[in-house]
């Protein structure tokens, strides 16, 4: 069993969630909600120390005072919701409707990293005036496949055959809001019922994605990422020289 939850493991001294969360805030996002499951005190705690645990600080005891020094640099906003030890990946969705349902919303898992602009991903959303977008990435032959047609739409979605190559879910998502309402509930698995409903209606659209992309999936995973930090040769950190 894992001592924290997969979005607080760390590559490069950092929690991938914070290396997920630079992703999108170069591309100018800056407001989260965060779906808490499994250990997610320890995610809540993360936000809540941020400024004692990434910055340098003044303590006069005698006062009671803390100084922050510095200037941050990030600029989160960042809204933390308990959604259930058990609740499926579409019912952690639905929980959070409240924060997210009167306008377009990105999405994605706190464990995968790619080198993808965000910015491009929403502008191709917004062209086909479907529902929901999904990036796809080159299938690594072990996950589940999606089926494109040449207009871009997402025809189908098999689960993980086997030793079959093409493209797959990437994890980054862009989508409208009445796609909540292909979500019944905690029981609902969004990779399951609500991707493949859109697909058969014609609302789910593929953005091709043939950079560099990584799921946190495994210790090799992990180990694979902190080589590439560890050289400085890091695809998806697009933010700049600070870290």
């Amino acid at each position: 069993m894992l001592a924290r939850p997969k979005p607080l493991v760390e590559i490069g001294s950092k929690p991938i969630l914070w290396h997920v969360m630079r992703i999108y805030e170069v591309a100018g996002f800056n407001d989260f909600v965060i779906c808490c499951g499994y250990k997610g005190q320890l995610i809540k705690n993360y936000f809540v120390n941020y400024f004692t645990e990434n910055y340098d600080l003044k303590v006069d005891l005698e006062k009671h005072d803390i100084e922050f020094l510095g200037h941050p640099t990030e600029k989160w906003r960042v809204v933390l919701i308990d959604s259930g030890l058990e609740t499926l990946t579409g019912g952690r969705i639905k929980r959070i409707a409240s924060y997210v349902s009167n306008e377009t919303f990105c999405l994605t898992y706190g464990d995968g990293v790619a080198q993808l602009d965000v910015r491009e991903l929403v502008a191709f959303h917004r062209k086909p005036g479907r529902k929901g977008t999904v990036t796809a990435v080159p299938s690594p032959g072990r996950f589940g496949i999606l089926d494109v047609a040449k207009s871009g739409h997402v025809t189908g979605i098999r689960e993980k055959p086997d030793n079959e190559m093409g493209w797959i879910n990437g994890g980054f998502f862009v989508c409208e809001p009445p796609v909540l309402d292909y979500i019944d509930g905690d029981a609902t698995s969004w990779e399951r019922t609500p991707l493949e409903r859109l697909a058969a209606e014609g609302e789910l659209v593929a953005y091709p994605h043939e950079g560099f992309w990584r799921a946190m999936d495994t210790l090799r995973d992990k180990r694979e990422l902190e080589e590439l930090w560890a050289t400085g040769k890091v695809p998806w950190k697009m933010w700049g020289p600070s870290v």
